[in-house]
């Protein structure tokens, strides 16, 4: 066999495993969606339909009857989740700099105490911090929602994906700045950050999935159904009656689009963020 056949041959068997995983993978997805279409009497119908008939598009219109305030709780996820996306990144930037560029006492010593925070589980600190924020009368806010994951093991991971991006930088690069008369933070600003954008994308979509799909931290803090997020808000279509699987699966193709928008516009971005900072 020659060695173009061999690597047609190949090239063929890859593309067959490639798309069998990626069956495989989307399969809850076309549940999912087709599920969202279907009457509730059908959707544990056997033999399972795998068009739905009819299609009933009125369920995502259902969703906010059944649940009045599901727009709110779509907003509350969605506003947090940005707010922590771009802190964590300007914190994460700011420090992974630092410890990448800017020379001072036990530099390394003190990163390695930063990443053993990541160590430690987040259940472990679960307690004392509810006690902390009641006691500041923050339990009942969103706070509790921001701030914590910017500066915990979201945030370190994010110090180290920005310090290993900047270390690949040449130091020749910010020398010549020096010796232009920038200053460690012009430095930053005007030229680290701009070649951080590949960086910065891959953290930011670990940092926004983590946010919106988070369920623990809400389902502590929050009491307030105002301030729910989507993650409690889905869980408000079971009852003791049941769940209503027609109008779940609506609400969770609603929730999942932001994920996939914000993964299609940046995936060049992601990839090339995952190749330059040592993570592949």
């Amino acid at each position: 066999m020659s060695n173009k056949r061999q690597r047609a041959v190949s090239a063929a068997i890859r593309y067959v495993l490639l798309i069998a995983v990626s069956a495989v993978i989307l399969v809850p997805f076309y549940w999912m969606i087709t599920t969202s279409l279907k009457n509730q009497t059908k959707v544990f119908e056997f033999p399972m339909q795998l068009f739905p008939s009819p299609v009933v598009w009125g369920n995502y219109a259902e969703v906010f009857k059944a649940q009045p305030d599901f727009l709110l709780h779509y907003w509350n996820s969605f506003y947090i989740a940005v707010v922590v996306t771009v802190g964590t990144c300007l914190f994460a930037a700011i420090a992974g700099f630092a410890f990448a560029k800017i020379k001072f006492p036990l530099r390394n010593v003190w990163f390695l105490v930063l990443l053993s925070g990541m160590m430690i589980p987040a259940e472990v600190t679960t307690i004392p911090n509810f006690i902390w924020f009641s006691k500041l009368h923050l339990a009942d806010t969103h706070f509790p929602l921001i701030v914590p994951p910017m500066l915990g093991a979201g945030g370190i991971f994010g110090v180290f994906l920005l310090r290993q991006f900047f270390i690949t930088v040449p130091s020749e690069l910010d020398e010549a700045a020096e010796i232009d008369g920038c200053t460690p933070w012009t430095t930053f600003w005007r030229i680290m950050a701009p070649l951080a954008a590949p960086a910065f994308a891959t953290l930011s979509i670990f940092t926004f999935l983590n946010s919106w799909e988070d369920f623990l931290d809400p389902m502590i803090y929050i009491s307030s159904s105002r301030l729910f997020t989507l993650p409690i808000a889905m869980k408000l279509f079971t009852d003791t009656a049941g769940t209503a699987w027609h109008l779940l699966m609506a609400a969770s193709v609603m929730a999942t689009l932001p994920l996939l928008l914000v993964f299609f516009f940046a995936q060049r971005r992601f990839i090339d963020g995952i190749a330059t900072t040592g993570l592949k």
